[in-house]
């Protein structure tokens, strides 16, 4: 499970002059941060069951430069014009000429119906445990199979479900931490799994290799001027798909309450990244904490407490829930129709800043109301993606 850390062309700003540079210094710097399930894994373009897919599928479609739901989703994203932005389920590709490269070129540097190109010059991507096959059977049902649910993340093929962050602004890629090899057995009071009868539902041998995160976790810094702000992206397992062992609400739970942990000013010196280094994030860091959860604090079958506890974090601004006209149309009887980020009606993706470091001026979910400019592109799971771009946009303090 080793890394691929890839470095972006860097854009030189050595010709602007000393008076442009004094100025700019001046004026507050805005800023946007997203995220996006956008759904673009393998099985979302073929027959549900074909076999034998990869991430070749996702190679071919970003090559024609021609796919409508992708063209819908850069469009969304060259409407709201992120400064960095999250993508989940963008499956891991390792030469990045035929990823995320190809999708910044063929796609979002395109402007797609009249929407305006946007460059971002700089990215970041890893492997991830979705589909990498463990030797156990990690569901129970009598098969070590080393694929889907007995994979250490559930997936078809290794790298199914990846995620990939694209930012305008540079990233310090030295310093990048990803904590893909941290064992959910090193968690202080990790949620255990047990059978009917008490027992433990992991073996001991599958315990003691079994990763925390279904995908991965990783902390981003991203240089803003002479700002860093720390990145921590993550796309925790669905709390579904299991029995009444919950082992996959569980799961969730531990893999949010890693970054209530890691942000802490103390309790986090188990953590562990995948280089070794110890420890959570430094004391008065500004980060951004993005992804999709797959936890609402309200609705859905996860163990509430896991998102409870991160919004409840004194470091974490949550005053407000990011909302739509779109979600509220979508689920006119629920009151909490209006921050759901999915279609199928939950709050599942956060853009989370931290208190330190960002005056929060604005916020909002990508989802249209029928009737209103550019609703056709969310109208169907086929449009866009079954999941909503949020964003928020702050003042750099």
């Amino acid at each position: 499970m080793t890394h691929n850390i890839i470095k972006a062309a860097a854009i030189s700003f050595a010709m602007l002059c000393p008076a442009m540079q004094t100025e700019a210094q001046k004026k507050p710097t805005e800023l946007t941060f997203a995220t996006y399930n956008v759904s673009m894994e393998a099985e979302n373009y073929v027959k549900k069951g074909t076999a034998g897919i990869s991430e070749k599928v996702l190679i071919d479609e970003l090559a024609s430069g021609n796919n409508a739901q992708i063209k819908n989703i850069a469009k969304i994203i060259q409407t709201v014009r992120p400064d960095v932005i999250l993508l989940n389920e963008f499956d891991y590709i390792k030469n990045p000429k035929d990823g995320v490269v190809q999708f910044i070129k063929g796609y979002l540097e395109k402007g797609q119906d009249g929407a305006k190109g946007i460059e971002y010059p700089y990215y970041y991507y890893g492997t991830v445990n979705t589909g990498q096959p463990s030797p156990y059977d990690l569901d129970n049902d009598g098969v070590a199979s080393k694929t889907g649910a007995d994979a250490w993340g559930f997936g078809l093929y290794p790298g199914q479900y990846a995620m990939v962050l694209i930012s305008r602004y540079p990233i310090d890629l030295a310093s990048v931490r990803t904590f893909q090899n941290f064992k959910w057995k090193d968690m202080p009071g990790a949620l255990k799994t047990l059978k009917a009868d008490g027992t433990d539902w992991y073996t001991q041998q599958a315990w003691a290799e079994f990763p925390l995160s279904s995908k991965s976790h990783w902390d981003v810094p991203v240089k803003v001027g002479d700002k860093t702000i720390h990145f921590l992206a993550s796309h925790p397992t669905p709390p579904s798909f299991d029995g009444a062992e919950d082992r996959n609400g569980k799961r969730n739970h531990d893999e949010i309450r890693f970054w209530k942990d890691y942000i802490s000013d103390s309790g986090n010196e188990y953590i562990y990244d995948d280089k070794g280094k110890k420890g959570g994030l430094p004391n008065n860091s500004s980060f951004v904490i993005l992804g999709d959860q797959n936890a609402s604090p309200v609705e859905g079958n996860a163990v509430a407490e896991g998102i409870k506890s991160l919004l409840a974090s004194p470091k974490v601004n949550s005053d407000t829930a990011p909302e739509s006209k779109g979600g509220a149309a979508h689920s006119p009887n629920n009151p909490f129709g209006k921050n759901h980020t999915a279609f199928w009606r939950m709050r599942a993706d956060y853009v989370l800043p931290s208190r330190k470091g960002f005056k929060v001026t604005s916020s909002g979910v990508f989802w249209p109301a029928k009737g209103e400019p550019m609703a056709e592109l969310v109208e169907k799971r086929e449009s866009s993606s079954d999941h909503r771009l949020v964003w928020v946009k702050v003042i750099l303090e």
